[in-house]
């Protein structure tokens, strides 16, 4: 579309300058007069080809600029944006002042006016976007444009959407403030939604119903941001580089996403985690009931469940299977999917 532009404005350009040289040979008597009109008409037309074959290179080059304009533009947030651009027209403003003095001393006074204005609008412009989560406390600008990483805004991961539990933690109050939703995670949402797998399209659809949820609650605001990165392949990735340019913390239960982040630094809340760290502690000889539904891996054991998912490993549970047994914690071990608690049955430990 650019370069159609541009080819457009070139013809228009040439085919008018084009008309003037063939007027401008008329009015200097150059050309005779039943010549004049075909020299009016050939200087258009030759200005219109001219115009077509010059404004296609010069399209493109304008097309690739605005693309690297606008490719920068993503990576910069509109706070950014926003405060840099005030910071610059407070120092143009202050370097004004003394620029009105200087403009009566000629020619070098307006080189040191031209220094100071490039001086303080570039001093300004840093230290507008460097002061930006400050300024936005004083004015009361709102999490969005605070770059510090306050616990008050954070980017959810579509893992995070789709597993709920985000509505549950904001419900009792452990969870306030901004969510922010960007826009290629919708995208991401309504693909799965959308997808001819029925199990995909139930989860898909399942987080679209907790974000409405999530917009619903009082003491949570969801924000939608557009600001994206073309030139990254992958929502993991861009969710990565998201976070951060803006210093928000990023929502997953994505273990791989959660392993890269942390490597690249950027602050990471896992609600997997968290319910892990929710989890009643168990020790040694304590009493628990626990229904035994399955053999373990090795002979003669039985597998159970606690209500928060813990699994329950049962020595000669395998005679219980199907039951609720009383049983005594012997050990526990921590994993990565979560915690697993040994046991033995209770009857076995009094018999000995």
């Amino acid at each position: 579309m650019v370069v159609v532009v541009i080819r457009l404005l070139s013809m228009l350009i040439c085919s008018y300058s084009g008309y003037r040289i063939a007027v401008l040979l008329n009015d200097n008597y150059i050309l005779r007069t039943p010549q004049q009109a075909l020299a009016i008409i050939v200087g258009i037309i030759l200005g219109l080809l001219i115009g077509f074959v010059v404004g296609g290179p010069v399209g493109r080059f304008t097309a690739n600029i605005l693309g690297d304009l606008e490719s920068v533009f993503y990576k910069v947030s509109g706070a950014d944006i926003f405060f840099s651009t005030m910071g610059a027209f407070i120092g143009l403003l202050v370097a004004l002042l003394p620029s009105i003095a200087l403009f009566h001393f000629g020619y070098p006074g307006y080189i040191v006016s031209i220094v100071l204005f490039l001086l303080f609008g570039f001093a300004g412009a840093r230290i507008g976007a460097i002061k930006r989560s400050e300024l936005s406390t004083i004015f009361r600008l709102g999490s969005s444009f605070s770059t510090d990483g306050t616990p008050q805004a954070r980017i959810l991961d579509t893992s995070v959407i789709i597993d709920g539990r985000v509505v549950d933690i904001a419900k009792a109050g452990f969870l306030n403030g901004t969510m922010v939703v960007p826009r290629f995670v919708l995208g991401e949402l309504q693909a799965i939604a959308d997808s001819a797998d029925t199990m995909k399209r139930s989860r898909g659809r399942r987080g679209l119903d907790v974000l409405n949820s999530l917009q619903r609650l009082d003491n949570v605001t969801v924000e939608i941001t557009d600001q994206d990165f073309p030139e990254i392949m992958g929502v993991d990735a861009k969710l990565t580089a998201l976070s951060k340019i803006s210093g928000m913390p990023l929502m997953t239960n994505d273990f791989n996403l959660n392993k890269v982040a942390e490597i690249q630094g950027v602050s990471i809340l896992n609600i997997n985690e968290l319910a892990s760290a929710l989890k009643p502690v168990v020790l040694p000889g304590e009493e628990m009931h626990v229904k035994i539904i399955r053999e373990g891996k090795e002979p003669g054991q039985g597998v159970g469940y606690l209500d928060d998912g813990t699994m329950v490993v049962v020595e000669h549970g395998k005679k219980k299977v199907g039951a609720e047994a009383a049983v005594i914690a012997t050990s526990v071990l921590q994993t990565p999917a979560g915690k697993m608690i040994f046991t033995e049955l209770k009857e076995d430990r009094q018999e000995d």
